[in-house]
């Protein structure tokens, strides 16, 4: 499909979002800056930073919640036990490191929101265990790196 070159670049941002991005990578392809929609480009640029660091965050905040859920589930739910959240650790682990991976700048961002996404995943924690936040360690118990090997579980 041939971008439509000839539509206002900012209605077009309005009205067909995809279409927009072809026809501003055609511009850009074609060195045609002056018909580029600059200020939406920069806002998308601004926002593709930002979701990937909300996407490292909340996986993150997953990997807690079910490292959490099988600390509680062993200690006072012990009929609750199952086997299901292993899959989801193993997935959101291996999201977290993808993320670290493709984009080592996200790592202080990682070491800076620890404790606070520690606190959300408690939070998260007692509301699906229907217990109360206090019976959650205050502080996160495991170590950055501990969390996300793969190997690790605990006791």
């Amino acid at each position: 499909m041939t971008p439509n070159l000839e539509a206002t670049p900012a209605k077009l941002y309005e009205t067909d979002y995809v279409l927009w991005i072809e026809t501003t990578l055609e511009r850009l392809k074609k060195g045609d800056y002056a018909q580029v929609d600059w200020a939406n480009l920069i806002e998308e640029i601004e926002y593709m930073s930002c979701k990937e660091r909300l996407r490292l965050r909340s996986n993150l905040v997953i990997v807690l919640l079910h490292l959490l859920l099988h600390l509680v589930k062993w200690q006072y739910q012990p009929e609750q036990r199952s086997r299901s959240w292993k899959g989801s650790l193993v997935e959101h682990r291996r999201r977290v490191r993808e993320s670290l991976e493709l984009s080592p700048s996200l790592k202080p961002y990682l070491l800076e929101w620890f404790n606070e996404v520690y606190e959300d995943a408690i939070e998260q924690a007692a509301a699906e265990a229907d217990l109360p936040c206090t019976l959650f360690p205050a502080v996160c118990p495991y170590a950055v790196e501990q969390v996300l090997d793969s190997k690790f579980l605990p006791e």
